[in-house]
């Protein structure tokens, strides 16, 4: 059968199916039927006449961003993983908010035209009112996920499309946004896409679940799930409690029983948890203390169902006196500030808290620019030496003919130049506190030998002085270098080294860091705190860049990148268009013109420099109007009108 022939049978079917007012008529699913006749008989929509894709402006796009753009950073990983799922079955993945515009896109770019055409792109308004039957606006409508499955859809260009979509809900129960995987080809069976249903539903509720979490992170939050193993890992209901176990909120699943034990979660005052389980407060509150694994089961009130529950305790809690005994186990401001929830750096901190007070060396390791000079600090500021003097030496940034004087000091006429009445060395600034010799591996190897002794006999002897002096300072070290294999190369001495090192305390590069955007925001606060940036503030699609950035530069190269957006911003919020060239990744798409692109030929140089010097004269040379309209960033842009020679006249 053709194509034509398919639609028009296509489009008989929904009209006789409407006109015969029987569900027995329809074959399908009785959810699409309900829609097909809302697109008759509500909206006007006539199948014979199909529509174009709708596809909004990149200004109206960036409005439905900034309105769900909590919603969008939360379900940043969730999309791309789903996405790496999907990508060698044929299928792309969106995203909607709760108006069917696509926020968030991930397909094949060598479809990018036929994907377009279906409406399978970023910015498509898939609202049932404007496309018809289809995943999206009938999951919008019906709030129930879907299959539409080809001769589903009331549009007949769309008959050869499968989509299944599952809504993403707030924890109020009010539709957050759609996800939706799609393909342009299918097998005709519907049961085909029986796989595709529950990956998305899977998917779903991950996103709807970290944004609850998100949302209610100083919450109490009750977790219960069918199996006592994964109950802490992959939890089925979520509710948020306060201190008298008043339900807040509840996922999809946990609204369930609420609605089950018929306590429904909005009224105020809202349920008790115990209104929900056979149990009281007290059941609840000991779930930490009384069960090894911090789990118990609980029966529900009504349908005797037995679950498993524990307890997440929010993050601002302190602990209590019986728990924090040891001096590991305190809470350290200085120390826990420095990360979140990075599994090396929980590590690294816990050693440091439990050295902060003994006298034995540290060492710090890791790449220039991990913060390791923070790290020291911080150690000291939490040490019963914080109130003395913490002084940083970067022994790679003083010349060798100098490391020595600035460090030990000198006494007076120990050389020509020198300070009449001689000076204090670094070392001896220190004294009571804490010295920070950071990049020690590139000390001379005769001071080492002077800085051993400081460290063995805690005296330091100036040069041209006839008396040593005692000192009494902690000594952090470190460095970016392999100073084991320094050792071994006999570039390092060893009990030098085994002096400093009586903990190694490891810092990760920031590429690998799990808690990268706690890091990115936190040194955003440091420079606004600092008066180095005004309050200003990052969007999503700036922060899914810098989240998926390398940093070579770790935390340093961080804090010029947000310096650079700062500067190149238009107002208090910075996009991925102002961020350095080197943090934007991935290719520009397809649909715009392309600056970053190599040229191929003269011509199509040509044609390019037109494109571009046309779009700047329209736009009288707003530079920032002109990257976003063409998806680059400003620096790209910049870059390209100065390879073409392309000025602005209020620059000539």
């Amino acid at each position: 059968m053709s194509l034509q022939s398919a639609q028009r049978r296509h489009i008989e079917a929904i009209l006789q199916y409407v006109e015969s007012d029987s569900g027995l008529a329809f074959p399908g699913q009785a959810l699409i039927g309900r829609s097909w006749k809302r697109c008759l008989n509500d909206y006007g929509l006539d199948p014979s006449r199909p529509r174009e894709a709708r596809i909004v402006t990149h200004q109206i796009l960036r409005e439905h961003q900034d309105s769900v753009d909590e919603f969008l950073n939360v379900a940043r990983a969730g999309v791309e993983q789903l996405h790496s799922q999907i990508t060698g079955m044929g299928y792309v993945l969106l995203l909607t908010d709760h108006r069917g515009i696509t926020v968030q896109f991930l397909g094949d770019k060598r479809h990018d035209r036929r994907l377009r055409q279906a409406g399978l792109y970023l910015g498509a308004d898939w609202n049932e009112q404007y496309a018809g039957t289809c995943a999206v606006g009938t999951c919008i409508e019906e709030k129930l996920p879907l299959t539409c499955h080809r001769v589903d859809h009331f549009d007949a260009t769309h008959i050869s499309l499968t989509c299944t979509a599952a809504p993403i809900t707030d924890p109020q129960g009010n539709l957050l946004g759609v996800l939706d995987i799609s393909a342009l080809d299918s097998p005709n069976a519907r049961h085909s896409q029986n796989f595709a249903m529950q990956l998305t539903q899977l998917y779903a509720r991950m996103i709807e679940d970290a944004y609850f979490r998100r949302r209610f992170n100083n919450s109490l939050i009750f977790r219960c799930d069918p199996s006592r193993e994964l109950v802490q890992i992959n939890a089925q209901c979520l509710f948020a409690i306060d201190g008298q176990g008043v339900v807040i909120a509840a996922n999809t699943n946990a609204r369930r029983l609420l609605n089950q034990a018929k306590t429904g979660a909005g009224e105020r005052p809202g349920p008790l948890l115990a209104d929900v389980f056979d149990c009281e407060m007290s059941d609840i509150w000991t779930i930490p203390y009384d069960n090894k694994d911090q789990v118990r089961a609980f029966q529900v009130r009504r349908s005797g169902e037995t679950l498993f529950a524990s307890l997440i305790e929010p993050r601002h809690v302190p602990a209590s006196p019986s728990d924090s005994a040891h001096e590991r186990e305190k809470a350290v401001p200085a120390l826990d500030g420095l990360a979140d929830d990075d599994p090396v750096m929980r590590r690294t901190l816990s050693l440091a808290k439990r050295f902060r007070n003994r006298e034995v060396g540290l060492l710090i390791l890791g790449e220039t620019g991990t913060g390791k000079e923070i790290l020291a600090k911080a150690i000291h500021d939490s040490s019963l030496r914080a109130s003395k003097s913490f002084i940083a030496v970067n022994c790679a940034a003083i010349p060798e003919s100098l490391i020595e004087s600035e460090l030990f000091g000198y006494a007076a006429g120990a050389f020509t130049g020198a300070r009449p009445k001689g000076m204090s060395g670094l070392i001896q600034q220190a004294h009571g506190g804490t010295l920070f010799l950071d990049e020690i591996g590139d000390m001379p190897l005769q001071l080492q030998t002077r800085l051993l002794r400081v460290l063995a006999e805690g005296e330091v002897f100036p040069l041209g002085a006839d008396k040593p002096l005692k000192v009494d300072c902690r000594i952090i070290a470190a460095t970016h270098q392999d100073i084991a294999g320094l050792v071994e190369a006999g570039k390092f001495r060893a009990d030098l080294y085994y002096r400093l090192n009586g903990a190694i305390l490891r810092l990760p590069p920031l590429r690998q860091r799990a808690d990268k955007q706690f890091v990115i925001r936190s040194v955003l606060r440091h420079l606004i705190a600092t008066r180095l940036l005004p309050e200003i503030r990052i969007r999503a699609d700036a922060m899914s860049a810098m989240l998926a950035c390398p940093w070579p530069g770790n935390i340093r190269q961080l804090a010029n990148a947000l310096t650079f957006a700062e500067a190149t911003s238009d107002g208090v919020e910075v996009t991925a268009n102002d961020l350095p060239e080197e943090c934007l990744e991935g290719p520009v798409p397809a649909s715009r013109p392309s600056c970053d692109a190599p040229d191929t030929a003269a011509t199509r140089a040509d044609a390019d420099a037109e494109l571009l010097e046309a779009a700047l004269q329209r736009t009288q040379w707003n530079v920032s109007a002109v990257a976003r309209e063409l998806g680059v960033s400003r620096p790209t842009l910049y870059r390209r009108m100065r390879q073409e020679g392309l000025v602005s006249p209020n620059r000539r």
